[in-house]
């Protein structure tokens, strides 16, 4: 059972608790709107070394920091730096927008690393393994992109962003 089921059921957990005590809210608030769809707790059951965030309505503005290496320039140790620099400034999550390189160790490395929800958006990957196979771009399959969320999802990203 995921957070927005036991907030369906009226139940508060303890990362809705661990939320509400971070923005001074009522947990009961917190149900209710994550119940409604206005406010959603970005956290992956694999990516262990965060602490719960909520997002959304009746809740402050948070902060994303966007990082990825790109096909000219991939070096994970310089994404693991940019990933401390963006939480040490204040960021509430960091985006993994990667395109080059080992994208798999890339990301997992973010992950393992960050102690905020990680983020990406799978249809990079997607893109870039279906031309990697010497396919047109054109030529992806909805297959291949749910086949990258799973195993995003496996590896513990947080959220994902769908274009």
């Amino acid at each position: 059972m995921n957070q927005l089921d036991h907030a369906r059921k009226g139940l508060v957990t303890e990362a809705i608790e661990e939320v509400a005590t971070s923005e001074g809210v009522d947990p009961q608030f917190i149900v209710k709107e994550m119940a409604a769809g206005h406010i959603i707790i970005p956290r992956n059951k694999h990516h262990t070394s965060i602490s719960p965030i909520g997002i959304g309505k009746g809740l402050r503005t948070k902060v994303n920091a966007n990082i990825g290496t790109s096909k000219d320039h991939q070096d994970i140790e310089e994404e693991l730096k940019k990933l401390k620099v963006s939480v040490e400034s204040g960021a509430d999550t960091v985006m993994d927008l990667s395109t080059g390189g080992p994208l798999d160790k890339i990301r997992r490395a973010i992950i393992k690393e960050s102690t905020v929800p990680i983020g990406t958006v799978p249809i990079y990957q997607a893109v870039v393994e279906t031309v990697q196979s010497k396919k047109a771009m054109v030529h992806m399959s909805a297959d291949s992109l749910f086949k990258v969320i799973e195993k995003q999802a496996e590896d513990g990203v947080d959220f994902i962003t769908v274009h």
